[in-house]
């Protein structure tokens, strides 16, 4: 159900025809280009299966368009919504006007000429579609033509609201609308044709009236021959006939349609809750023992296992790389998904030196495999650290990435061989991600890869409660030096292109998809990183023998050997270097573990290049201490990460940690917010609080609902209100300083919860403090 989008301008001109052809060809279309048109401006988004239900909005040139050769009897509609169409064959010609619905048999011969720019709605049922929902319809010799009124007005407005919103829909939304459409069409065709054929003999017509009253009785258990024969004026014996006619009796297809109301209605999201027996009741069987006999007579299982057994499919069948919580059958999955509270690491003593704490207000915080917790937040995690108000720490993080390049980022260092030690025998820090340890969702590992970031702490500040906040300012930052043999003292980074990266279904060249992983050495006296070498990402088998086709898990081993190394050819190409940590994050308030992708009210994964050396940010407390937690080092990032990732680096920091207790200058502080020395930048997310907001659900939802638009309208919203509480602005003067003095970026659009800043400059105000 993947939404696959088509712009011509993505793609050379000397390319764009073929490209468009290889979507049309989705649809089961073949394009004609009209002379000179070639180059036109063309594009297409596709949701949905062709062999079920397949929707589409296209922007096409003049072309003529025609099916491709195939045996169903798919049936293919169209809705032009600029400017008419012309269906022509061997003995027809029909215009279909803007507005208008067409619909055209895939096994017959036609063909379509659009003239000029059309927008132009495409939908396709397959015969499987039309057949589960017992359609008695004959194959139209010829295309059909409805005009938008009754019936067919409803329908043409409910393809447009579905074409307008078809990147914007869950996969359970989709599930529910493509049902709705194949029901609604099914409908509309088989009364058009009774409505249109009434007045003839036609047996085709009776036999359409039949089934449409059949449908529509369908739950009325005590349903018979003889009740329907009097509803349509006929004997019931030559209602018999009619069915034999047709290849059937009346016993069966009753039952059949009942059978397949029920197969669907089990899985149907609206009903998904209802009890095996009451669908068993909606859809006419008076007896739930007998349905669930018959059920398993036809499909093999018993209707509660059938509907299990979707659940688990519908949870394989999402983006295996999904990096938050599944969306859809949770439900099924609650009890192994839910981590118990012994799952969560334990520390026996926090890592204070001997003696207790040290008057000094310095403290380093080594990494070590005690001292992380990988992939998650939580307010339960046991402190490994605890200081004052002002204090600093030196804090060691590595990055998960590490394990891209081994013998350059681990080997040798003791510290981060333990941290990322795993062999067949054991897993130095097993819990890799929110999910459960059982890994009983998707089977990657244990915490399932919910969550990826190496975070050192939690760092507990004395006399930290709700309602205060939390300054961490970067003092300094330093990358962590290879012990690498041949490479020792020489710092290095990687950067993945990720099946989660912005660009993952906008590639050009094959093969595709891909994943590719650049390593980078930086080179921090001189500022600068430089590509070393890449290489496709190939299927890696981990020490547990789980293979992993993508990167879908977090440090994952890889072996040289087994992928193809490419030298870098652009030897003249720097990267500025931008040090920064990626994650700082305060404990959540919520008890459950909290993936570490999504940033949100906590802080977390910010991805903010500029909250590096002589930064600071602000995080409002949730939990008793805060619970501060720092990781996921970056070397260097450009706005957006794009690709899914920085160039991901090991890195010590120095931090000074200061609690402001009930500060009112933090009064309306609910986000993090990062001040540089010339500006304020304020994080806005799609959904701030995503856990709140979609409750249990929050963690997989955030990923489906995430959208610029709704971060964009979260950083305008804080950067509004900062100008009025903050700087005592009016509506109106804070609205025309944004549009004339604030900036606002992309953070992020890989984090499930993507990000939008605005930058407010302290310029702005100097004249009123001089």
């Amino acid at each position: 159900m993947n939404v696959r989008q088509f712009i011509a301008e993505s793609y050379p001109s000397d390319t764009r025809a073929h490209m468009w052809r290889e979507v049309l060809a989705e649809l089961h279309l073949h394009s004609v280009a009209v002379d000179g048109e070639s180059g036109r401006y063309s594009s297409a988004i596709l949701r949905g299966d062709r062999e079920s239900v397949i929707v589409a909005r296209l922007v096409a040139s003049s072309q003529v368009l025609s099916s491709i050769p195939q045996r169903s009897r798919m049936l293919m509609g169209m809705i032009p919504l600029e400017a008419a169409l012309e269906v022509a064959g061997g003995s027809f010609s029909l215009k279909v006007d803007s507005g208008a619905l067409v619909v055209v048999q895939m096994d017959r011969p036609w063909e379509i000429r659009i003239s000029g720019s059309n927008r132009i709605l495409v939908f396709g049922l397959s015969d499987a579609a039309m057949q589960r929902r017992g359609a008695g319809w004959t194959p139209f010799a010829e295309p059909r033509c409805y005009s938008p009124k009754g019936l067919a007005s409803v329908f043409i407005r409910a393809m447009e609201s579905a074409a307008t919103e078809i990147d914007g829909f869950s996969n359970a939304e989709w599930q529910s609308l493509e049902q709705f459409i194949a029901d609604l069409f099914v409908t509309m065709i088989v009364e058009a044709e009774a409505t249109d054929m009434r007045s003839t003999p036609s047996l085709a017509a009776l036999f359409n009236r039949i089934t449409v009253a059949i449908e529509k009785r369908l739950h009325d258990s005590d349903l018979s021959s003889a009740k329907v024969a009097r509803v349509e004026g006929i004997s019931e014996r030559y209602l018999q006939k009619l069915f034999e006619q047709n290849g059937e009796s009346f016993t069966h297809y009753l039952r059949e349609r009942r059978l397949q109301r029920a197969r669907a209605a089990l899985v149907t999201s609206a009903e998904i809750r209802l009890p095996v027996a009451d669908v068993a009741y909606s859809c006419g069987f008076g007896d739930a023992a007998n349905f669930n006999r018959v059920f398993k007579e036809r499909f093999g299982l018993p209707p509660g296992a059938f509907r299990i057994r979707h659940l688990e499919s519908q949870i394989d069948g999402l983006n295996a790389e999904q990096r938050g919580w599944p969306v859809k059958a949770l439900a099924a999955k609650k009890a192994a998904s839910r981590t118990r509270a012994d799952d969560s690491p334990r520390r026996d003593e926090w890592d204070l030196p001997t003696g207790g704490r040290p008057a000094s207000t310095h403290h380093k915080l080594s990494v070590n495999a005690s001292n992380v917790h990988w992939g998650y937040f939580s307010r339960s995690l046991e402190p490994v650290l605890e200081i004052s108000s002002g204090d600093t720490v030196e804090i060691e993080t590595l990055s998960q990435h590490a394990s891209d390049a081994p013998e350059l980022m681990i080997a040798g260092d003791a510290t981060a061989e333990e941290v990322f030690h795993w062999t067949s025998d054991r897993k130095s820090v097993d819990r890799r991600g929110a999910g459960p340890v059982d890994a009983s969702i998707f089977g990657r590992g244990a915490g399932e890869g919910f969550g990826v970031h190496i975070c050192t702490g939690p760092i507990y500040v004395k006399n930290a409660e709700p309602g205060d906040v939390i300054e961490v300012r970067i003092e300094d930052m330093l990358p962590r030096p290879s012990r690498g043999p041949g490479h020792e003292g020489r710092y290095f980074g990687s950067n993945v292109a990720a099946w989660w990266g912005y660009h993952y279904g906008e590639l050009l060249t094959e093969p595709k998809p891909r994943e590719n992983i650049t390593i980078y050495e930086v080179f921090p006296q001189d500022g600068y990183a430089q590509a070393l070498y890449s290489y496709p990402w190939a299927p890696q088998t981990d020490p547990y023998g789980v293979v992993h086709r993508t990167y879908d898990y977090p440090g994952v081993p890889v072996n040289a050997a087994s992928v193809d190394i490419r030298r870098a050819t652009r030897s003249d190409i720097r990267i500025p270097l931008r040090p920064h940590f990626g994650v700082i994050a305060l404990a959540p308030r919520e008890v459950d573990l909290i993936d570490s992708v999504p940033p949100a009210y906590f802080g977390g994964n910010l991805d903010n290049w500029r909250l590096g050396k002589g930064a600071s940010v602000f995080l409002p407390v949730s939990v008793h201490g805060g619970l501060l937690s720092i990781g996921d080092p970056h070397a260097a990032q450009g706005d957006g990460e794009l690709s899914g990732t920085a160039i991901e680096c090991s890195m010590t920091g120095r931090v000074k940690i200061t609690l402001h207790k009930k500060d009112p200058r933090f009064k309306d502080l609910t986000y993090p917010l990062i001040e540089t020395p010339g500006e304020w930048v304020l994080t806005g997310f799609s959904h701030p609080d995503y856990l709140a907001e979609f409750g249990a659900k929050g963690q997989g939802e955030v990923y489906a609902k995430s959208s610029l638009d709704l971060a964009m309208k979260d950083a305008f919203r804080k950067a509004r209100r900062f100008l009025m509480s903050v700087q005592g602005f009016s509506e109106d003067e804070a609205i025309a300083v944004m549009s004339a003095a604030v900036d606002f970026g992309v953070t992020q659009v890989v984090d499930g919860n993507w990000g939008v800043h605005a930058i407010i400059r302290k310029a702005i105000f100097e004249s009123e403090q001089e």
